[in-house]
C-alpha cells in the first residue's frame, strides 16, 4: 500500500453532478429531473448502479448510448428486489424461530437458552445471552415481555417468549453454539436439510438480511460468505451453481424455503417478473437456462 494522501475532491452541486455525468459520456434528458434524482439519492449511492456502464474505469467513462434512465432503472430494480428478499426473509426468520424454540423448550426445558451445558462454547453463549438480555429490556414495551418479566422470578421469559425479541443474526449464533446434534437436527429437519446445511443457511442469510435491511446494494454484490450446497434434495442440489458468490444461489435458498414454510405462496411468480424485464442477470451470477430449472417452475406445475 501506497502512502496515503489528503482527499482533494470538493463537493458538487446538484446541477455540477450532472454536468460531470455528461461530460463523462452520459446522456441525461430531462437535467432538472437529473437533478431531483440526484438531491435524493445521492450520487455516490448511485455510482455503483453505473459502475458496470463504465468502458473506463479509471476515468470514469461510459459506453456509448448510457443513459441515467437506465440506471434509475436498474436502482429501482435493486429496491424492488431488497423489498422482494425481506419478505421471504420475515417468513423464515419467523419458521426458524419457532423451531427453534419448540426443539429446545421440547427436549431441555422452558429456559434452555439459560443452560450453558447446551453450548458448544461457553464464552459464545455469555456473548449471546447478553445481547438476549439487552433485547429483553430494549422490548419491554411489548406487552408479553413486560408481563413475563414481572411476573416470574427467572432471569429471562421462556425460550418460546424470547425467541420473539431475536434477530435473525442472533438465532443464527444461537444456533451455532447449539450442542445437543439430536436438538440442532430436530430443528433442520424442519426443513429437510442437514444440520451442517442449516447453520450456513442462516449465516449467509445473515448477511443478506443486514444488506436489505441497511438499504444497500443487493442486485450484483458478492458475498464472502456463501451457503453450503446441499447433498439434499438432489433436485435443489443438482442447481446450485458452484463458486457463485452473487445472489442467485441464495434466491434458490429462499424458493426452497418458502416452499417449505409457506405453500401456495406467489413470491416465485413475483420474483420472476420482476427478473423478466431485467438484462442484467448474467452480473446476478444467472446460469443460462436458469427459467427451465425446477425451482423455478411452480411446484405441482
Amino acid at each position: 500500500m501506497g502512502a496515503r494522501r489528503p482527499y482533494g475532491k470538493q463537493a458538487l452541486s446538484y446541477r455540477e453532478q450532472v454536468a460531470l455525468l455528461k461530460s463523462r459520456g452520459m446522456f441525461v434528458g430531462d437535467e432538472t429531473i437529473a437533478e431531483h434524482h440526484l438531491s435524493h439519492l445521492n450520487y455516490y449511492r448511485l455510482c455503483a448502479y453505473w459502475l458496470p456502464f463504465e468502458e473506463d474505469h479509471d476515468n470514469h467513462h461510459f459506453r456509448e448510448g448510457t443513459t441515467l434512465e437506465e440506471i434509475l432503472d436498474l436502482y429501482t430494480f435493486d429496491r424492488e428486489l431488497r423489498l422482494l428478499v425481506l419478505d421471504a426473509l420475515e417468513r423464515i426468520e419467523v419458521s426458524v424461530r419457532t423451531q427453534w424454540a419448540h426443539q429446545l423448550g421440547m427436549r431441555h426445558g422452558a429456559h434452555a437458552h439459560l443452560e450453558p451445558g447446551l453450548a458448544v462454547s461457553r464464552d459464545h453463549w455469555e456473548s449471546n445471552l447478553d445481547t438476549l438480555r439487552s433485547e429483553v429490556r430494549r422490548s419491554s414495551e411489548e406487552v408479553f415481555i413486560r408481563h413475563l418479566t414481572a411476573t416470574y422470578s427467572e432471569e429471562l421469559p421462556p425460550v418460546w417468549a424470547v425467541c420473539e425479541v431475536m434477530s435473525l443474526g442472533q438465532l443464527s449464533r444461537w444456533y451455532r453454539n447449539l450442542r445437543p446434534m439430536p436438538t440442532r437436527s430436530a430443528i433442520a429437519a424442519a426443513y429437510r436439510l442437514n444440520h451442517r446445511v442449516l447453520q450456513s443457511w442462516l449465516h449467509h442469510l445473515t448477511i443478506v438480511r443486514n444488506v436489505c435491511a441497511h438499504h444497500s446494494r443487493l442486485w450484483n454484490r458478492e458475498y464472502s460468505i456463501t451457503p453450503m450446497r446441499p447433498h439434499h434434495p438432489a433436485a435443489l442440489s443438482a442447481q446450485f451453481v458452484e463458486e457463485n458468490q452473487t445472489i442467485y444461489n441464495s434466491l434458490l435458498i429462499l424458493l426452497y424455503l418458502m416452499d417449505l414454510v409457506s405453500p401456495g405462496h406467489q413470491w416465485r411468480q413475483r420474483l420472476v417478473d420482476l427478473l423478466g424485464g431485467q438484462t442484467m442477470l448474467r452480473e446476478m451470477g444467472f446460469p443460462a437456462g436458469w427459467q427451465s430449472q425446477t425451482i423455478w417452475k411452480e411446484v405441482g406445475a
